[in-house]
């Protein structure tokens, strides 16, 4: 006998639905014109590859090809030197750099992906902050069709 695929969404998870269920700010998250990027001790100047707005940064987020929409992070500054790389890059919404915890990151992931919740997220790239909100969906139509 072959065992049922679970139906629960967060069976795999650490954290209940209700941990993440309402409206939840991550403060100074996002990129922002604020992040810090490396000065050349030399010149006083940021490198060229570390110069871009929240317009590029924001495009280039919405630009990547996924089911999943993603937001722009601050790149670390180490990561700038080392890579030569934007100040910025690109994560799922949801992402545990974004909601402090793996946990979290893995809570708000299967709700995302289940039809029993709504889940929308608000990036405010001129104060940094991201506001995810996750409600139950209503349960009431799946017995009006019966």
């Amino acid at each position: 006998m072959s065992e049922q695929p679970s139906k629960d969404p967060f069976e795999d998870c650490e954290l209940s639905p209700d941990a993440i269920l309402g409206t939840h700010t991550f403060e100074d998250v996002l990129f922002t014109d604020e992040t810090e990027t490396p000065v050349n001790v030399l010149t006083g100047e940021t490198p060229a590859h570390s110069q871009a707005s929240v317009d590029e940064a924001r495009s280039f987020a919405a630009g990547i090809d996924s089911h999943t929409p993603h937001i722009a992070l601050p790149a670390s500054v180490e990561a700038q030197v080392e890579t030569a790389s934007k100040p910025y890059t690109a994560a799922a919404f949801f992402h545990f750099k974004a909601t402090g915890s793996l946990k979290r990151h893995r809570a708000y992931h299967a709700a995302y992906n289940s039809d029993t919740f709504s889940v929308e997220f608000e990036a405010d790239y001129e104060t940094g902050d991201l506001t995810i909100s996750v409600d139950e969906e209503d349960r009431q139509s799946e017995f009006e069709n019966v």
